[in-house]
């Protein structure tokens, strides 16, 4: 039985249109109660033979059973989830309800095919707002008519009695001409009509041709859906209750085995306790990292609270740069690919100083279906031993935002980064020396799912930094398209690492002006970025780190009226993701054993074949993690075989055996 049903009899209710077209303005109904009943869902919907429904968050099993009463029937369905109707919005709710549909009908046996076949049932799904109200119009072949309407949705637990609902109905043909003409318009405008062989299909993504959309832009040619402009205030708090809800959850009891949770005072005075405990934690945790948060509409960079100064003295942006300069020279007494790793340092720095504006590159990449991999979000600084990693990020962090601050690799895992992206806002989190089987456990993981933030919309979470030794021996696929990457291959000896004071003397001296100028340039930038990322027209992501470099070398060469250095330069997301600079390990081992050890490559002509013995299975793993798929290369052993025709493109080599190869080999 229903409770708060309001009951409104034709002849004394009084409706008033009012068509109203001036901005601000609302069509309202005005009506009078005459009294209120308690009836049943059935004897509410019983006693017509069509029905026109608009709903949101269903339940298809009360849908499925509410259908049994009518001859005709036609539902719009909506969904309160999405919230700015962009197409991956829109695709995954409409695969999400037809699935539903699909499993309900399996279930309870229902035939929804043959009633759209044969034309008694007609279903729809939204593709931009429909109306919040809950609408469902009935009507009898006698003429009889009713509009039912108010907070309910078409579910058990609206209907059932097992919530309160503010449920109102009323009978006649003024009403019912009324609501049907909104009803029409909503369905013409807002929604795509599911098709038998959308049910019929399929659950996989191979068709998603069938969604109801995509049978639309068929029919009709073309569609344009814009997102609607939603009101920010109250996603935020949307999403501030989300995120607020997600903070007290490990403070809170778990429920029985059936969901149920028994609250007595004394559990609640447990849970302020434990809330509390988890707030003084995070308060700590806030003074102990930084709190960098950017507003890119007004601006505005603000650090602990505090309004960062964008317009720092000249002398003190000049001073800056020189001593980053001096730092970078450092590098020319260190042992091995120097040249190399200073370049590979400069891309990193590249990157590092624009993490904190990623964020707000991928909530604009959601918004309007862009790939998040040109923003990305981990870095990894690994090689060898004194090679200067961990004095090279704090040194970075330090011109960011004046301090230096580190996670202990043991401390590091996926839950505690999770916990601590929420609380350090903007810079980046510094994982030091992270072991081999650490990273294999607790990065690898953290990086692949790395959409952190963006269902929250969040906009100020920090990038996560990994510094790691040579015993880091492969990094996955999966890893490199996601994180930035700096092998190092140089470094010093224990004694030279004892006289260095380079290190101490640029951090010391070392203040933020450089970095402040830096961000004020780059908010000048970002606006046409973010412009960038809402067409569909272009073939290329907008790069932000080409914009981020180009902005560097501007500021250095303002500083200075010397040569620059040739790693400061312009770079693009080709030097970070190109397949020559993912695999830039691989091609450096084959072409030296190419020149030094040719006995371990066989070559094989008639069967397109390159094998190269790695020399140790973990070697062959490290060198085929690197390798683009054209290669088609997969690993036997401690050899890594390849398209040999693929091979010569990529490594850039020949590959044919000479006849002193052929008698050295006998």
């Amino acid at each position: 039985m229903m409770e708060n049903l309001s009951l409104f009899a034709p002849e004394e209710a009084v409706q008033e249109q009012l068509t109203l077209t001036q901005a601000g303005r609302l069509d309202v109904v005005r009506l009078d109660f005459c009294q209120a009943e308690t009836l049943s869902w059935q004897e509410l919907f019983s006693g017509f033979d069509t029905l026109h429904a608009i709903t949101y968050s269903s339940g298809i099993g009360f849908v499925a059973q509410l259908l049994t009463l009518f001859d005709r029937a036609e539902i719009l369905f909506g969904c309160d989830e999405v919230i700015s109707y962009s197409l991956q919005e829109v695709m995954a709710y409409q695969y999400k309800l037809v699935e539903r549909l699909r499993e309900t009908a399996s279930k309870q046996k229902l035939d929804l095919i043959s009633r759209i076949e044969a034309g008694t049932l007609r279903l729809y799904a939204a593709r931009s707002v429909l109306s919040h109200e809950k609408i469902y119009l009935l009507s009898a072949a006698d003429g009889r008519r009713r509009v039912v309407m108010g907070s309910a949705n078409l579910s058990f637990a609206a209907f059932g009695g097992r919530q309160r609902e503010n449920i109102c109905y009323l009978d006649g043909e003024a009403a019912y001409d009324w609501y049907w003409d909104s009803y029409c318009r909503l369905r013409e405008e807002s929604t795509d009509q599911l098709a038998k062989e959308t049910l019929l299909c399929a659950d996989d993504g191979e068709n998603l041709e069938e969604l109801p959309i995509a049978r639309t832009i068929r029919t009709q040619k073309a569609l344009l859906l814009e997102p609607v402009e939603e009101a920010k205030e109250e996603v935020r708090f949307a999403l501030d209750v989300r995120n607020l809800a997600a903070k007290f959850a490990p403070s809170l009891p778990r429920p029985d085995k059936k969901g149920k949770l028994l609250l007595s005072p004394d559990k609640f005075k447990s849970i302020r306790r434990q809330v509390v405990s988890s707030q003084v934690k995070e308060r700590e945790l806030q003074s102990q990292y930084p709190q960098l948060e950017i507003f890119p509409d007004e601006g505005l960079v603000r650090l602990n609270g505090t309004d960062l100064e964008l317009s720092p003295a000249a002398e003190e942006v000049a001073r800056d740069a020189s001593l980053f300069l001096e730092y970078m020279d450092g590098y020319e007494k260190f042992h091995g690919d120097v040249a190399g790793m200073q370049q590979r340092y400069f891309a990193f720095a590249n990157w590092f100083f624009c993490s904190p504006l990623m964020a707000c590159m991928r909530d604009m990449a959601v918004r309007y279906n862009q790939n998040l991999l040109p923003y990305p979000v981990f870095g990894l600084v690994y090689g060898q031993s004194k090679a200067g990693k961990t004095s090279f990020l704090e040194t970075l962090l330090k011109m960011m935002i004046g301090q230096k601050t580190k996670l202990a690799a043991p401390e590091f895992t996926r839950s505690s980064i999770e916990g601590l992206k929420r609380t350090v806002k903007g810079a980046p989190i510094i994982v030091d020396d992270l072991t081999n089987a650490r990273f294999n456990q607790h990065a690898i993981e953290t990086i692949k799912n790395d959409d952190f933030g963006v269902a929250d919309r969040l906009l100020h979470y920090p990038a996560v930094v990994i510094s790691a030794n040579e015993d880091v021996k492969a990094v996955a696929p999966e890893v490199i398209r996601r994180t930035v990457i700096c092998r190092v291959q140089a470094g010093l000896t224990n004694t030279e690492v004892m006289r260095s004071n380079v290190v101490r003397k640029v951090q010391r001296e070392v203040g933020t002006a450089f970095y402040r100028e830096y961000l004020r340039r780059m908010l000048e930038c970002l606006p046409q970025l973010m412009e960038e990322l809402k067409e569909d027209t272009s073939d290329r992501a907008p790069d932000i780190l080409a914009v981020s470099s180009q902005v560097l070398l501007d500021l250095f060469s303002a500083c200075t009226d010397h040569p620059l250095p040739a790693y400061v330069r312009s770079l693009t997301l080709e030097d970070y993701f190109s397949e020559k600079v993912t695999g830039s390990y691989a091609i450096k081992t084959i072409r030296s054993a190419w020149q030094t050890s040719r006995s371990s490559f066989t070559l094989s002509q008639r069967t397109n074949e390159l094998r190269y013995n790695a020399g140790a299975p973990w070697e062959a793993d490290r060198i085929l993690k690197e390798l683009p798929e054209t290669l088609e290369a997969h690993k036997s052993r401690d050899w890594v075989v390849m398209d040999l025709e693929e091979a010569r493109k990529f490594f850039d080599i020949p590959f044919k055996k000479t006849l002193l190869d052929r008698l050295q080999k006998r």
